[in-house]
């Protein structure tokens, strides 16, 4: 389980939730993924966020894969997993943070959500708090991940 901060490629005259619903349309959650098929603009698009995370934020571990191009950050205050597939990307945090942990790992992937957007022009969104991220409070973020966080340790383990 984890909690996901959303990005899209806002396509011209729609909103957000309207181009998301364009990308998810017909599309088989059994089927496999597309395999990763990126433009040189985005392939340019993530050497400026990987470059500019690792200066901003310290060292991260990449990798590519058949379906994405991945990095996760190295350290305190815990894993921010990045997923970028050109069009679409995804920030995955793990409910394990609670408390006093929870602001500072959804401080960092907020600052990662940031970068991300300015580095690409893809727009961000946090359905778990229903915020964007461009403008969104990482408070909110951390309360709600702190929250179910402790609903999971207590009911799930």
């Amino acid at each position: 389980m984890t909690y996901d901060i959303t990005f899209v490629r806002v396509r011209q005259g729609l909103t957000l939730h309207e181009t998301l619903d364009r990308l998810h349309a017909g599309s088989d959650p059994d089927a496999d993924p597309p395999e990763l098929r990126l433009t040189g603009a985005q392939r340019a698009e993530w050497g400026r966020i990987l470059d500019r995370v690792s200066r901003e934020i310290g060292s991260v571990e990449s990798e590519e894969y058949p379906y994405s191009l991945t990095f996760e950050t190295v350290g305190p205050p815990g894993r921010v997993q990045f997923d970028y597939y050109g069009e679409t990307a995804n920030i995955e945090v793990a409910y394990r943070h609670l408390g006093p942990a929870a602001p500072d790992v959804m401080n960092l992937a907020y600052r990662i959500a940031r970068i991300v957007e300015e580095e690409s022009g893809l727009t961000g969104h946090d359905f778990e708090v229903d915020q964007p991220t461009r403008t969104g409070d990482p408070a909110r973020a951390a309360a709600r991940l702190s929250g179910v966080s402790d609903w999971a340790r207590h009911h799930l383990s």
